[in-house]
């Protein structure tokens, strides 16, 4: 073993755990420490305004500049008595990742010193430098003005020593930089959609929230073994690395026993996550070796990916201090599994009706029905640009791998729901909607109690299943930003039901009653939907086929997905929807084009440095000793016997003579595919190039470098190995 990796995988071995003190007081008694909430609010706002910003955030109305002051002074005063000493506005640019610019809360006092001062004008808006954050155009690089704007929505949080303050991105002339705009926008097209169709079953309703429950995988890994893999710190995956003999075919890491210092690093994960109000309630062992999950109580959509945006940022912070570091790349070890982030989405209304579960009477079920089927209609429409929603460099990695959802979209309901909908399709209009809750298990073992069945099993292969009362987005990747996943499904689903209710309303106006009209347009609409519908293996060759037949969208290159947001159909949704308008579809076109060519460029380069740095040096160095054992062997035994015993080197020698030569040949085509990738001036067809020819060529190098790994002498293997990244505590 290299002295390098000896002294990296040595220091692995013998790390123990960190003695992590958890408060001694109640999780329910710390949470939300960090966060100015309501209670916060209440006590450090004047009455007349914490009033007012409470109706901003229940009600959604405008936020008058008149209170901001005020506001700004109370969270100062309680900021500074947690100790912070600046501030921040914290947005989602296109980067994937979160921003901020941190400010003191200081002035010239006018008399030589300083006071510490923080404005209402600083807490509503700044103005963060635009032009080097990705906008696809819309700002070119000598116009620079962008400004933040704060989301009241969403609770400010204390980071370490710094207030973070939610907010949105946009450009100098009002179009979304960032995720959290268009979020909000569709948020409030569902909230609206979602109303007008509830008010058919229960005029009471004023709104509907839409729910998240996002569940977070990822991987850990030591850190000294992190430092020895430079691919893992450029590109977040192992480039090259042969499958460990053990893996996860054993079954025994899935929600097995968490070892001892991931068990410290979950417990301080979770303790600094509730102090900032993320309300975690699970964590388990994954499938894969090294391979966790952490999963929160479900909240307000805006919220959940705030918190989650804000966790990915704070799981790193805390790995480091465990001498960790956490993977949330898709794919970051080839032949075992990969990491996703499923979204559970639900809508509910004001008054408590959870939407997408069945009740006990005709009216309850109907709703039920209407909605379930109005969201296959938004998927059947939309499903290549519901994938589009969720492709990128990394994500591709897992999506069709066998071990994810596939790179097609359909949805799983279960048997009983299917059977529903086939019965309402043909059957009479009396008596159609009776849905059983849970039904019960009775096991032949007396102390177990008897078991409640849900109405729907589960499909693994489901990109966007239904699982009782939500559907559950599987296939969204573990390091994305919810929100990209999310605009496109609210928004999709506000168009259906706006839809849906024209068209009843249509019905209604030639004298139809509500119910037969509600029914009419269902019953066409479950027909409409039916390709999207399948229960069946989604991993099979055959759904692959039978997916084309259907008409749905079966391209799985990542560039090519990504024009599904520039369909004129879903420029016209987003457009009607005022959601997003064509020059910032391009524009996030342009940025997804280019983010997915930088991706695959640095893998690239770090391919090619560690294959002819790191690889073809150890692999020459052992084929010199290789070559010196046989020149011995003649020395010592006569020709006829040393012919013999030095045969299996002469055939070592020789196989990796012609690796190493093609894998630098390889290189060189690698390189010269990026020269003419680079040449293409339009970003999609450049991007286009870089799958079809770069990406095509690094898998080829890298088949050749993992066969040299089983063959050269461990002790000169430099990079650890995947037995010593997975599976080292």
């Amino acid at each position: 073993m290299s002295n390098l990796r000896l002294a990296a995988v040595t220091a692995a071995f013998h790390k123990r755990p960190l003695e992590t003190v958890a408060p001694l007081e109640r999780p329910s008694e710390y949470f939300a420490q960090k966060v100015f909430n309501r209670r916060k609010m209440y006590k450090y706002l004047p009455s007349d305004v914490y009033h007012k910003l409470v109706n901003v955030i229940d009600n959604h109305e405008r936020l008058d500049r008149g209170i901001a002051d005020a506001v700004a002074k109370g969270m100062k005063q309680w900021a500074e008595e947690n100790g912070v000493t600046h501030y921040t506005h914290w947005f989602q640019p296109l980067t994937e990742g979160t921003a901020e610019k941190h400010d003191a809360f200081v002035e010239h006092d006018g008399e030589g010193g300083m006071i510490e001062e923080f404005s209402g004008k600083l807490l509503m808006q700044q103005e963060p430098d635009a032009s080097s954050f990705p906008s696809g155009g819309i700002r070119n690089t000598f116009e620079a003005r962008g400004y933040s704007a704060w989301d009241p929505t969403s609770p400010v949080f204390i980071m370490d020593d710094t207030l973070c303050i939610p907010t949105i991105f946009i450009s100098y002339t009002g179009e979304a930089l960032d995720y959290k705009a268009p979020l909000l926008r569709s948020l409030r097209a569902v909230n609206k959609a979602a109303a007008n169709v509830a008010q058919l079953f229960y005029p009471e309703v004023k709104e509907v929230q839409t729910n998240l429950g996002w569940e977070q995988e990822y991987f850990l890994v030591d850190e000294d073994l992190y430092l020895a893999r430079p691919d893992l710190m450029l590109t977040g995956r192992t480039l090259m690395g042969h499958d460990s003999a053990k893996n996860q075919q054993m079954d025994d890491h899935y929600f097995g026993a968490i070892p001892e210092r991931v068990q410290a690093f979950m417990k301080d994960l979770e303790v600094q996550a509730l102090e900032l109000g993320i309300p975690c309630k699970t964590r388990h062992n994954e499938v894969a070796p090294n391979q966790f999950e952490l999963a929160p109580i479900f909240e307000e959509c805006n919220l959940a990916v705030d918190h989650n945006m804000a966790l990915m940022g704070l799981m790193k912070k805390v790995a480091h201090k465990h001498s960790f570091r956490v993977l949330l790349h898709e794919k970051p070890f080839k032949g075992i599994n990969g990491s996703g982030k499923h979204n559970n989405w639900s809508l509910s209304t004001d008054n408590g009706i959870q939407l997408y579960a069945p009740g006990k009477n005709s009216v309850d079920n109907l709703r039920f029905v209407v909605f379930i089927v109005e969201t296959l209609m938004a998927v059947y429409k939309h499903n290549g640009l519901l994938k589009a929603s969720i492709m990128s460099a990394t994500n591709s990695h897992r999506l069709g791998a066998n071990e994810a959802p596939p790179a097609i979209i359909s949805s799983f309901l279960g048997k009983q729901l299917s059977d529903l909908l086939d019965h309402i399709e043909k059957a009479d209009k009396e008596d159609l909607f009776t849905f059983s809750s849970k039904k019960g298990m009775v096991l032949d073992i007396p102390e177990i109690p008897e078991l409640f069945i849900d109405n729907t099993d589960r499909n693994r292969t489901s990109p966007f299943a239904f699982t009782g009362n939500r559907f559950e987005f599987r296939a969204v990747g573990s390091e994305a930003n919810c929100a990209c996943a999310l605009i496109v499904l609210n928004t999709t689903v506000a168009e259906a039901l706006t839809d849906f209710k024209a068209r009843v309303d249509a019905l209604m106006a030639q004298g139809e009653d509500c119910s037969n009209a509600v029914i009419d347009v269902i019953r066409e609409d479950i027909r409409t939907c039916k390709p999207i519908h399948f229960e069946g293996n989604g991993y099979s060759e055959e759904w692959i086929e039978e997916a084309k037949k259907r008409g749905l969208d079966t391209e799985n290159s990542c560039p090519l997905t990504y024009d599904r947001y520039l369909d004129r159909a879903s420029i016209a949704m987003f457009e009607n929807m005022n959601v997003m308008q064509e020059n910032e579809l391009y524009a996030r076109n342009e940025v997804k084009w280019e983010t997915y060519i930088k991706k695959i460029q640095i893998e690239a380069r770090v391919m090619g440095d560690l294959s002819m740095n790191h690889i073809i040096p150890v692999a020459t160095h052992y084929q010199s000793q290789l070559a010196e054992n046989v020149q011995h062997m003649f020395a010592i035994f006569d020709q006829n016997e040393a012919t013999s015993l030095t045969a299996r080197n002469k055939e070592l020698i020789r196989e990796i003579a012609e690796r190493t030569q093609k894998i630098e040949t390889g290189v060189v085509n690698l390189i010269n595919a990026r020269k003419v990738a680079n040449k293409i001036e339009n970003m999609r067809e450049r991007a286009i190039a870089y799958h079809d020819t770069v990406e095509t060529k690094m898998t080829e190098i890298r088949y050749q470098i993992d066969k040299l790994e089983l063959i050269v002498s461990d002790e000169l293997w430099t990079l650890p190995k995947y037995r010593e990244l997975l599976f080292i505590r």
